[in-house]
């Protein structure tokens, strides 16, 4: 009689939020379990792992109320901070998920940005958004604890409050209305005296002159003078600091030339489908401007060399390691090609497709945009007729390759239109001197216009 009693009250309870506080620690207490790893069924009135006879001894002579609580914790997940590189110690996060939302097991609740990437930060199951442990834009660090998620299959966002319609009251009618009797009178009322004197007459008073409204067709001389501030992300602030340093360092120069992209079209218009049809990838124009770079790298080994600033050294690399600029939403980053020495264009293309959709994406890793002995920056892709790049620390120089346009050109004492190019090649004069950055230059406009060179090995 007394179990049963008990249990209807537990049963009136919520089953998962909602339990008898006192009864709770009693039954943690008989069945030998910790408080956090106790699970009470209410249905049809049974306590697991509990004899009737201790729960009413132990619990029933108590006071009877209930207390809130949160769900057990089996069924909450605590998500951290994704592995770090090593290079990388904090970040900045940014949530896609609120508190309440359903989310699907490896679904990405956020994004931690750093200054050279950003990591996802995916569910471990399928759930609800519990609880939020750090707001949107604080910093993180390595191992943190980001957010808890309910994986019982119970949560989900709280349901909106149902509006109750108003009921307006319903309007008296005349005949509804209590009738008030009131006493007629028998004398009818007093007449008014007649004025003895005549009336004075009253001259009215002039308008007052209201101000013309304003012509609201006559065209307004202020505009909207608003401004907002936007918080630099880590990334887009990684990238002033280095771009100042390279400054600050390196006592840059600036060499130009022009190249005829006649015949590198041509072998390109020629061989493009037979290349797509083999290679599966299109041919361009990059794959031409990497393997030239690296044949003009392989003879002038200092441009592809770097200064060890801390040890007054000069590191002289036998490998080639080009870096290609990406222009993505979040900011510019540089993907390595390495070993390019060793590539042929159908390799390099596929490279370079395979890092830009990952820039593109957001995916790319720390390791595939560390290293690099020499970086080329493509503005021609924006309609950059010319430039001059900054150098990307430590290397020790930077090709600039820009828009194609025709323009009249002298051949063989005769004007001819061209398909021409502006190149402009930046390399610390610290290092490398004058007549080698102008030969590395020359040696790449050779290459490009007559590709047969690389064949030849000239």
């Amino acid at each position: 009689m007394l179990f049963e009693k008990a249990s209807k009250i537990l049963q009136r309870a919520s089953f998962r939020n909602t339990f008898c506080g006192y009864a709770t620690r009693s039954l943690a207490r008989a069945s030998q379990k910790p408080l956090s790893k106790l699970h009470i069924s209410t249905v049809e009135g049974r306590i697991s792992n509990v004899s009737k006879y201790n729960f009413l001894r132990q619990s029933y002579g108590t006071p009877k109320y209930f207390h809130c609580s949160a769900v057990v914790g089996e069924n909450i997940k605590t998500v951290k901070t994704p592995p770090f590189p090593d290079s990388v110690s904090e970040g900045d996060i940014r949530w896609e998920k609120a508190v309440g939302d359903q989310v699907e097991e490896d679904e990405v609740i956020g994004e931690i940005e750093t200054d050279k990437t950003a990591l996802p930060v995916s569910s471990p199951e399928a759930g609800v958004i519990h609880e939020l442990l750090v707001a949107d834009g604080d910093t993180v660090e390595k191992g943190q604890e980001l957010c808890r998620i309910d994986v019982s299959g119970g949560g989900g966002a709280p349901p909106k409050p149902t509006e109750t319609p108003v009921t307006e009251a319903p309007k008296t009618t005349p005949v509804a209305e209590k009738v008030v009797e009131r006493e007629i009178p028998s004398t009818p009322p007093p007449v008014p005296e007649i004025p003895k004197e005549p009336l004075k007459t009253v001259t009215p008073t002039p308008p007052l002159l209201r101000p013309a409204a304003p012509d609201q067709s006559a065209p307004s001389t202020t505009g909207a003078r608003s401004e907002t501030r936007v918080k630099m992300t880590r990334m887009r602030q990684r990238i002033a600091t280095r771009l100042k340093d390279a400054q600050n360092t390196a006592a840059m120069l600036t060499t130009f030339n022009e190249v005829d992209m006649s015949n590198i079209m041509e072998m390109r218009k020629q061989h493009k489908d037979a290349f797509l049809k083999k290679h599966n990838v299109k041919l361009g124009f990059m794959s031409a401007f990497v393997k030239a770079s690296a044949h003009a790298l392989q003879d002038i080994a200092v441009v592809n060399a770097v200064i060890d600033d801390d040890n007054n050294q000069i590191i002289y690399r036998d490998y080639i390691d080009v870096s290609v600029a990406v222009a993505t939403p979040k900011g510019l980053v540089v993907p390595v090609i390495r070993n390019v020495e060793a590539m042929n264009f159908a390799d390099i293309e596929k490279t370079i497709n395979a890092l830009g959709e990952k820039a593109r994406d957001g995916n790319l890793a720390i390791e595939e945009m560390d290293g690099g002995t020499f970086t080329i920056s493509n503005g021609g892709v924006f309609g950059s007729l010319m430039g001059t790049p900054i150098i990307n620390p430590p290397q020790s120089a930077i090709l600039g390759i820009h828009a194609i346009n025709d323009r009249p050109v002298a051949i063989n004492g005769k004007v001819e239109i061209r398909p021409m190019m502006y190149l402009a090649l930046t390399y610390d004069h610290r290092l490398v001197d004058g007549r080698e950055a102008v030969t590395f230059l020359r040696k790449i406009k050779s290459t490009i216009e007559d590709p047969r060179t690389i064949l030849l090995d000239l």
